[in-house]
This record gives structure tokens, sequence and C-alpha cells, in this order.
């Protein structure tokens, strides 16, 4: 038998508790953080509550936080968050193990649902999917465009991203990652047991959409051949299914809406604050720590080290929030100040850069946040947006000029989507008429034909 001895380097992070901790106060949001806060000040006798004056032990705990930043953000991106390679070793990821409450975010409760029986190797290509998705949960560009993204993003898998997509539009929410209502709707249909009925179904959503969006079930039985009953039965399934694949969280009846970051505007320019009302504010009692000081009693000394890790991680909290929030309406003014048409697009990547963390900081503070403004509270991945193919627009912006244009079209002449599409490009945003079908949709907004005969309807009803 021959010894080989062999020298190698490796670079890691070791996620130690206390690390682990900073990560899961950075994702609570403003009622998780008071919860936890509360429990803290029972649990652990070392900690007080400040005054709402006395702001001196903030402060301090914030320039000791600063100080932690850096090993803040070498923590290891999860590979099903990050994008890139989920490692030879095949360990499960620490941030895995960290127990929070259900994310806001679709695109976090959906990955964390496929790491349960995913293998590990095809959760960045699933990440990079539902990156390119709204927030409905279709695709955001041409499906071609798309595969052709994703082949160059993973060369290693370049046969298997198209098949990755499929079991996503097949998965855990059927029609995830799907490229148009038709495509969302025949999968959540093929996820039904098959029967007469369903198969009916299929064949109108995969042929006569068109039809099925004017309720006319007998236009539908003379294009199917069908008899109008089992057309009514197959129209019946097909309203009964998600008009998108994103399933919304279990909400608590009773829950309400905790701003954790508020946004005025006075002198000029734009004031940004954290909400502190709610969460208390902790400290270290002062004479506790004088006491603990020069002891070795190993208890109290462990509720020592708890309670500065505790009261250093929340300042890196909030320091991070603040820090993003700021960022986030600097860049953002305009849609503050004038509405959803003047949003400029913004990545996650872009604000991580500006304020110098890693992106997948901002990914996790943004997370179930909430932001009180002028224009209303709103989340705060609401302020990003994704920009237009071959513009330098955001997509959000175009969705909100489409509606623009509905809102204001005369009621006996609705605007048709090549109409739309013409009056956008005289304002220098050049769009196909099928992206603003896709618009259009996502507003619920039904097509020309339909608006017309809405109104008609109603025109009727007020002259009986």
């Amino acid at each position: 038998m021959k010894a080989n001895l062999r020298v190698g380097m490796s670079q890691g992070v070791n996620l130690t508790p206390q690390l682990l901790q900073s990560i899961r106060l950075l994702q609570l949001t403003a009622p998780q953080l008071e919860l936890e806060l509360r429990q803290a000040l029972e649990r652990n006798p070392l900690l007080e509550q400040e005054e709402p004056e006395d702001e001196a032990a903030e402060d301090t705990a914030a320039e000791a936080a600063a100080l932690d930043a850096a090993a803040w953000d070498e923590l290891p991106d999860p590979a099903f968050l990050s994008g890139g390679s989920a490692g030879a070793g095949g360990d499960e990821d620490g941030m895995l193990r960290i127990a929070d409450g259900e994310s806001s975010d679709p695109r976090l409760r959906l990955l964390r649902l496929l790491a349960l029986h995913w293998d590990a190797r095809d959760l960045p290509v699933a990440a990079w999917w539902l990156d390119q998705c709204d927030d409905r949960g279709y695709l955001e560009q041409p499906l071609d465009v798309l595969l052709d993204a994703a082949r160059d993003a993973f060369p290693a898998r370049a046969d298997d991203v198209g098949m990755l997509r499929q079991r996503l539009l097949h998965g855990d929410w059927p029609g995830m990652a799907a490229a148009d209502p038709a495509e969302c709707l025949a999968a959540q249909l093929r996820a039904l047991p098959a029967d007469a009925t369903r198969d009916l179904a299929r064949r109108i959503v995969a042929g006569h959409l068109d039809l099925l969006a004017t309720h006319d079930a007998g236009r539908l039985a003379a294009a199917t051949g069908a008899p109008i009953d089992d057309v009514r039965a197959a129209m019946a399934m097909i309203l009964a299914l998600r008009p998108h694949p994103v399933q919304a969280p279990a909400a608590d009846v009773h829950e309400h809406i905790v701003p954790d970051v508020v946004v005025r505007h006075a002198g000029g320019a734009w004031r940004v604050a954290l909400n502190r009302r709610g969460a208390p504010q902790l400290r270290i009692a002062a004479h506790c720590e004088r006491a603990l000081a020069g002891s070795q009693h190993t208890a109290l000394r462990g509720l020592l080290e708890e309670a500065r890790w505790l009261v250093r991680g929340v300042a890196m909290r909030n320091d991070t929030l603040l820090r993003t929030a700021q960022v986030l309406v600097e860049r953002q003014s305009a849609f503050l100040a004038q509405g959803p048409e003047a949003i400029v697009p913004l990545t996650l990547r872009e604000v991580a850069d500006a304020i110098g963390v890693h992106e997948s900081t901002i990914s996790r503070i943004v997370s179930g946040k909430y932001i009180q403004t002028p224009r209303g509270t709103f989340e705060l991945k609401r302020m990003f947006a994704v920009r237009l193919e071959g513009a330098e627009i955001a997509g959000t912006a175009v969705k909100a000029m489409v509606k623009r244009l509905i809102d204001a079209e005369p009621a006996h002449a609705p605007l048709a989507d090549d109409v739309i599409a013409g009056l956008l490009a005289r304002q220098g945003v050049r769009i196909a008429r099928r992206t603003v079908a896709k618009y259009r949709d996502q507003l619920a907004i039904g097509p020309a034909r339909a608006r017309q005969r809405l109104a008609t309807r109603q025109a009727r009803q007020e002259c009986v």
C-alpha cells in the first residue's frame, strides 16, 4: 500500500451560532422582531429595555456591529438563492436550518419547498428560472430568449435547463415559470384527475382561449364539436383554476402591516427613518456587565455573551435595513414623487454594490419588510424593477403606462393591444403587442372586445 500526502487550500466560513442568529435577525419582519426581543427580555436577566430618548447604547452597538459586517457578508450564499454551484461535497447549507416565519417572497417560499425533494445540483437552475418570473409567476421575457440565456448561464447543464423549467411548470405550484396564461392553465389541468371534462378543458385552453375569455359557451361548442353541457362543465373547471401560478402564503385574519421603514418629504429632500414603534430597544444592564467583568461564573458569562450578540445583531439588522432603504429611496425618488410610471430599473446587485454588502444580504433584508411612504405602504421589494429588454425603462413602469391608457380610453371605443403598443411607441417605449397583452393580463384587464361588451352591458343597465 502506498501512502500519498497532498497539500491543498480551501476557503470557507464557519457558520457559528452567533452568525446564524445574526442572519435570522436580518430576515425577521417588524412583528417577528418585536416578539423575539420581548422573549429575550423575559429569558435573559442581563437585558433591559431602553427609554425611548436614550440612544447612546444603540449608537455604541451600531459601531460594534460595523466591525462584524465583513463576517456577515462573507457568509456563503445558499446554493438555491445565489444561482451558483451547489458544491461537490453536497453538504447541506446552514441557511436551510434557520427557523423563521414564512416569507412573503414567493420565490423563497417555493425554493424552500423544492429543497426538500429536489437534487441540490438542480436548485441553482430552478432559482435562475424563478428570477426570470414576475410576481405572478409568469416569465418576463420570451421563452426562446430565456432558454438561450439559461444555456449561457449554465453551460454544463445546457441540455437540462428546459427540462428543469418543465419540472417547475408541472411541480409543486403547477404553472410556475409559464410563458403565458394558456401554459399556466394547461399545467394546472394536467395535475387534475383524468376524465372527459378535463380533456375537453385542455382542448379549450390549447386552442380557444380567446373564446373562453368571452364566456361564450355556444361558440365554444361549435368550435370544439362538443355538447354545450360538456362545454359548460369544462368552462367551470377552467374558471376554478388560479389565474396565475403563485400561491399566496397562509395569512392570519388578524394580521396587519407594521412598516419597518418610514419615508417622508421635508425640506426639499426625502427623509428615511426606521420605525421605532413596537419593538423594544434593548441594552445590557450596566451594573450587571460591571459585576461580571472579572467573574468566572460560566452560566452568567454565557448569558452576557448571548446578550451582547443579540444587541449587536439587532444593530446590524437595523443599520443594514436603514442603508438599504436610503439607497432605494434615493434611486427611486422619481417613483415616490410621480408614481409607478417613473420607476427606474433597479436590481439587488446595484443596491448591494452601493452599500458595500453581498447581494444575498439585500435579498434577506428586503424580504417581508414594508416601507411607509406618501404613496402608501408597500413591500420594499416593490422598489426593485426589471429592465425591459432592449430599453432603458422598467417593465413595471410600462405596465403602469398600459393601465393609464386603458383607464383613459373611450368606453365606446376601447384600445386594442396593437393600438396601445403604437401609442407607447410615440412616447419612446417600443414593445410588442404580446407584451401589452401580457401586462394587461397581469392587471386583470380583459381584451378590447371584452371591455367593449362590458361597457355596452353597463350602458343598457343604466338605461333600464
